[in-house]
Parts: C-alpha cells; sequence; structure tokens
C-alpha cells in the first residue's frame, strides 16, 4: 500500500532523480571494472625447450644420480675454503649490488601494483587579497579533496604489473647467478693459491738440493774429482729451478688478492690468514650429474633468461594496450568560505565528478612501431633463453670431459712422477760409483722436478674441473640471503634546513 507518492516536481522527487543517476554512474562504474578484466597482446607461456636425455660423457665417476648441489664446495673437506666461502656470500660487494638490484626490482613492482587503484590528493590554503580602489581586506578559507582512477580496460596497468613482477623474479635469480658465481671463483682462487703454494715449496726444496749438489761438486772439482764442466751444469741447473720461485711467489701473491678481494676485503687482508700451506682440496667419487633437464632448473643464469622472456612477453601487452581507448574517472570536492567556521556548510560546498575517454585517433604509426618493438625485444630475449640453454649444456659436457681425462692425467702424472724419482735416485747411486755420467743424474733431477710439478699443476686443474661441473649444474648457496637491508643508511631525511655549498 502507498503511502504517500510526491508530486512531479516536488522537493521529495530531487533525491529519487539523483539515486537514479548515482545508480546509472555506478553501474556504469560496475562495467568499466568489468571490462577491466581484460588484457590485449600475448599471454606468457613457459617455452619448450628440446634437450638430451642424458649427458654424453658420464662415467661410472660421474653417474646420472640426483647430483648433491647444496653446499657442493663442503664435499672438499676443506674447512678454511667453508669459512672464506660464507665470508664471501656475506660481504662480497657484486653480491651486495645484485641484493640492491632486488631492492630496486621490488619497489618497481609495488610502483607498479599501485596504477591498478585510485589515487587522491588533499588540498588545503588561506587566500589573503584586497581589491584595488578599495581599503578592505578580504580572507577566503578553502580545502578539497581530488581523486582520479584509471580504469585499466585493456590490461596495460596490469601487463605493467605483470612485467615487473617478472622483473623481481629476474633479479632475485641474478642473485643467485652472482652467489654461484663467486663461489666458483673463491673455490677456484683457492684451489690455485694452494698449488702455488706446494709448486713454490717444491721448487724451493729442488733448488736448495740442487744447490748442495752444486757446491759438493765445485769441491770435488777443486779436489780434482770432477769436471769443470759438471760444476758448470750443476750451477745452472740450481739458478734455473730458482728462477721460477719469483713467478710462483707472484702468482700466489695474486691469488691471495683476489680472494680478499671477493670476501669484500682489501687485497692483503687474507695473506696472514692462507700464508700457511695446505694440501689442494680434491673431490670424492662418484660425484653424480643427474640428467640434463634438471638445469632448465637449477641454473640461475638459464632461470633469470626465461624471467627475462616473460616479462619482455608482457611489455607486448603494454605497447599493445597503447593502441586502445583509456577511461579515466575523476572527482573532486571542495569547500570555500570567508569565515573558517563556515567551511563544510552545504552552501559553501562544490564537487564534480565523471568519467573521461581518451582514443588514439592519429599518431602516424608511433603506436604500432611500439609495439612492433616489443615483439622485436620479446624475440631477442626468446633466442637468448635458447642461447642460455645450450651454453649451460655445453658447460656440462665441457667439465664432464675436463674432469674424466684430467682423473686419467693425474694417475699418469702420478707413475711418471714416480718412476723419475726413482731414476734420479738410481742416476745419483751410479755416479757416485762412477758408472754414470753427472749428465745422466742432471737430466734425471730435472725431469723428477719437472714431473712432480707438473703432477701438482694436473691435480689443481682435476679440481677446477670439478669446480666447473659444479657450477655448471647450477649447484650454488642455498642459505637464506638477506635482501631488505640497505648499503647505506640516511639520517635526518625529514624536513630540516640545508645548506648549499
Amino acid at each position: 500500500m502507498t503511502l504517500f507518492k510526491p508530486e512531479t516536481g516536488s522537493a521529495c522527487a530531487v533525491p529519487s532523480q539523483r539515486r537514479k543517476t548515482w545508480l546509472r554512474l555506478g553501474a556504469g562504474l560496475m562495467a568499466a571494472t568489468l571490462l577491466g578484466a581484460c588484457s590485449v597482446g600475448p599471454d606468457y607461456q613457459r617455452p619448450d625447450v628440446s634437450v638430451p636425455g642424458k649427458w654424453r660423457n658420464t662415467t661410472g665417476e660421474t653417474p646420472a644420480s640426483v647430483p648433491q648441489l647444496a653446499n657442493w664446495w663442503t664435499q672438499l673437506g676443506d674447512a678454511q675454503l667453508n669459512s672464506l666461502i660464507s665470508l664471501a656470500v656475506q660481504n662480497n660487494l657484486d653480491v651486495r649490488t645484485a641484493k640492491a638490484k632486488v631492492r630496486e626490482a621490488r619497489a618497481s613492482y609495488k610502483q607498479a601494483s599501485s596504477s591498478l587503484f585510485p589515487s587522491l590528493d588533499g588540498a588545503a590554503g588561506v587566500t589573503r587579497s584586497k581589491s584595488s580602489g578599495s581599503d578592505s581586506v578580504g580572507t577566503l578559507w578553502n580545502g578539497g579533496f581530488d581523486a582520479a582512477w584509471e580504469i585499466d580496460i585493456f590490461g596495460a596497468n596490469r601487463r605493467a604489473k605483470e612485467a615487473a613482477k617478472y622483473g623481481l623474479d629476474a633479479a632475485e635469480e641474478e642473485l643467485r647467478a652472482s652467489l654461484l658465481t663467486l663461489i666458483g671463483d673463491l673455490a677456484t682462487n683457492y684451489v690455485e693459491a694452494r698449488g702455488f703454494q706446494q709448486r713454490l715449496k717444491l721448487a724451493q726444496d729442488t733448488a736448495k738440493s740442487q744447490q748442495s749438489s752444486a757446491d759438493l761438486i765445485r769441491k770435488r772439482f777443486q779436489a780434482g774429482s770432477s769436471s769443470g764442466l759438471d760444476v758448470a751444469n750443476a750451477e745452472g741447473q740450481a739458478a734455473s729451478t730458482e728462477a721460477n720461485i719469483p713467478a710462483l711467489k707472484t702468482a700466489l701473491a695474486a691469488s691471495m688478492h683476489r680472494l680478499s678481494v671477493l670476501t669484500g676485503q682489501q687485497p692483503t687482508a687474507l695473506t696472514d690468514r692462507l700464508l700457511a700451506s695446505s694440501r689442494i682440496p680434491t673431490p670424492k667419487l662418484p660425484i653424480p650429474v643427474g640428467i640434463p633437464a634438471s638445469i632448465l632448473l637449477t641454473r640461475p643464469d638459464v632461470r633469470l633468461a626465461e624471467r627475462q622472456l616473460a616479462e619482455a612477453t608482457a611489455k607486448i601487452g603494454q605497447a599493445t594496450a597503447a593502441r586502445y581507448p583509456s577511461v579515466s574517472l575523476t572527482g573532486s570536492i571542495g569547500t570555500a568560505a570567508a569565515d573558517i567556521g563556515d567551511l563544510g556548510k552545504n552552501s559553501s560546498i562544490s564537487w564534480a565528478f565523471g568519467p573521461s575517454l581518451s582514443v588514439p585517433i592519429f599518431n602516424a604509426g608511433k603506436l604500432a612501431a611500439g609495439v612492433e618493438i616489443a615483439e622485436a625485444q620479446r624475440d631477442q630475449y626468446f633466442l637468448a633463453y635458447q642461447a642460455s640453454v645450450l651454453t649451460a649444456l655445453e658447460d656440462v659436457e665441457n667439465a664432464l670431459v675436463g674432469f674424466t681425462q684430467e682423473r686419467k692425467r693425474v694417475a699418469s702424472q702420478r707413475r711418471s712422477a714416480e718412476s723419475y724419482k726413482s731414476a734420479a735416485e738410481l742416476s745419483r747411486s751410479l755416479y757416485q760409483t762412477g758408472a754414470a755420467s753427472f749428465l745422466d743424474a742432471l737430466d734425471a733431477e730435472r725431469s723428477t722436478y719437472s714431473a712432480e710439478d707438473t703432477l701438482i699443476q694436473s691435480r689443481v686443474r682435476l679440481t677446477t674441473y670439478y669446480i666447473a661441473l659444479q657450477k655448471a649444474l647450477g649447484g650454488g648457496w642455498t642459505g637464506k640471503v638477506e635482501t631488505d637491508k640497505p648499503e647505506v643508511i640516511d639520517k635526518n631525511t625529514g624536513p630540516h634546513l640545508s645548506v648549499a655549498y
């Protein structure tokens, strides 16, 4: 039953008309929001990449079982190396730079996400004025709010947010790649430093022994039981071995300096810590290597390339959306009065609300070219992703061949060194009994030194191939990495007096 029906044109009809207007605006807003659910441009899908079913160069020492990539360097059994890696992860400058890039990408993602929401700005002010020819001074108080919202009908802002999310993923993968490179470089330099130490000790001991032999030959020459040729050959060989010592010291110092810098310290910071010689770390067998498909998940450079491809794909949609119309809703409400107490009264309030439509009509192909640029960039990242997979496969196969062949070389070099050592002892005994010439003894000693020095170098290469294999498989740091802490802590960033210089 109708209790009251307002007459047409009465005051009661106004609120009803306003309600209809607001309902129409609300319906339009809802429709625009629903339209905002669509997006233009390609939706990203991870590309299929063909990889072999198994590694070609595996052996019994490198089976296809699941690799132990987490903290792989601990398998070398060197506590000093473990400590240096932990120190480097915390202090290395490249890693800290990668952390800052993660923070930058995270902030960019937040910034891109904010474009999906309305913006609201407030303003307030007071104006004192005096008209020309008048003695009266007036005061005007005012305040208000402005709001704006770009309705993302064709998904430009959503594509920007999507691209920023992929960019954040890429930054995190770049951090993982920096850690992988750091650990590999530090382990390689550490092993090389231990190798230089052993080669240096071998050269010093050999030179000392050869110099003692030269002194003995000189005394025999003075006694008339040896020739001047034997003295010259003995002293020449001792000097030749001594000549290797400065070069080895230089190489050892360079490795120590590199280790210090990799741990974020000045070049000589680790010299005393590493001064005491230690064994060359040797990997334990077997070394599982898994299957080729696993590198798509474990290699950070491959994952980085894939995330960059995803980011470039999202940017195509962002460029495509620029060719479509855009709709924005704007509104404002304000109040102005000569007396501050009148602010907020109905008579002092003004407002405005309404949508706006922007349609690209003619831009001489600029927007279409923007889409073509984005597509070409996507193609480049697609090819870069494929190249990263091929490079990863190549790295693993190379490391497998190198490790396998170097193991054979180490075994051969060990037999060679043992044989030459026996030959040197025999030649020395024969020379002392007069059954062999001094040149035979010198040649045997020279061969022994060369074989033992080569054996040390081969053992270093064997371990560096192991390191290269772990890097190629994607082994790296699995512990927590803090990325929220800024490097520079700014102080007094609030309002304050500044001094210009």
